[in-house]
């Protein structure tokens, strides 16, 4: 069994227990009374390359990275960093995260929020925007064709942004039929949980114009953003190097201004 199908097992058993606690009703009735979902696309199609700063207490690769007691605190200094939209990880078996994360997050900063998570059904979607989400993680790796397509479509329907992440070839060509607008390459190997950088660089080339590429995993510090930058990307989402940071708003300011950097303009 790999990694994702030992994740996605645990998924689907905590996701029994909120199903059986919360029906989909009630979450939708939580859904309407949240304000509409922001647009990140304004900001992730803008000149120079866009920061999503990442809530992120553990990984399987790494386990305990940082202790985090109020993950809203943080996202307002990721805020204040500049990061154009952050990402609240909510798996608890293997990230430490929770859905309390995100609707805190949610409450404090202005911009765009994204689930980060295992979505395999239309009831997490539903979850996701009935605690404030604004966006959602679709992993092409963890659904067949037809699940990704329709999550897609719901999705958007319900006035999520999905960002669909891909490792392959394979992978981008589906999450390109399936109709993705934003695609996040993932430079970590789900077999060998190691970071390969130069995934990003091969990927890039067959993702369309059209689409926002979003290179996730691997930014170590500004050089990675502008090497990232010069292979095609518009937006990083950095999670590991910012939460083990005693300084995050400086460092997420760090990254923006990278990402600002004059020979990154006129990208579209």
């Amino acid at each position: 069994m790999s990694v994702l199908d030992e994740i996605l097992a645990g998924v689907a058993e905590d996701l029994k227990e909120r199903m059986a606690s919360t029906t989909l009703d009630e979450l939708k009735a939580q859904a309407a009374k949240q304000d509409p979902a922001l647009d990140p696309a304004p900001a992730f199609r803008a000149d120079g390359v866009s920061v999503i700063a990442e809530v992120k207490r553990s990984s399987p690769s790494k386990g305990e990275l940082a202790t985090i007691k109020d993950p809203a605190s943080l996202a307002a200094d990721y805020a204040a960093g500049g990061a154009a939209a952050i990402s609240v990880l909510t798996e608890k078996r293997r990230f430490g995260g929770t859905l309390a994360d995100l609707r805190a997050v949610r409450a404090t900063v202005g911009i765009p929020v994204l689930r980060k998570d295992f979505m395999t059904t239309s009831y997490q979607l539903w979850e996701a925007r009935a605690a404030g989400a604004d966006m959602a993680l679709l992993i092409v790796a963890a659904l067949d064709q037809s699940a990704l397509e329709s999550l897609i479509e719901r999705a958007v329907s319900i006035g999520l942004t999905p960002l669909v992440e891909v490792h392959d070839e394979e992978e981008v060509a589906r999450a390109v039929d399936a109709g993705a607008l934003l695609i996040g390459v993932n430079a970590r190997n789900l077999k060998t949980l190691e970071v390969e950088r130069e995934t990003f660089q091969r990927l890039a080339p067959k993702i369309p114009d059209h689409v926002v590429k979003i290179a996730e995993s691997g930014v170590r510090g500004p050089h990675d953003v502008i090497e990232y930058a010069k292979s095609g990307a518009n937006v990083v989402l950095v999670g590991e190097t910012l939460v083990k940071d005693n300084n995050p708003r400086s460092s997420v300011a760090d990254l923006v201004a990278a990402g600002a950097h004059p020979a990154l303009q006129h990208r579209w």
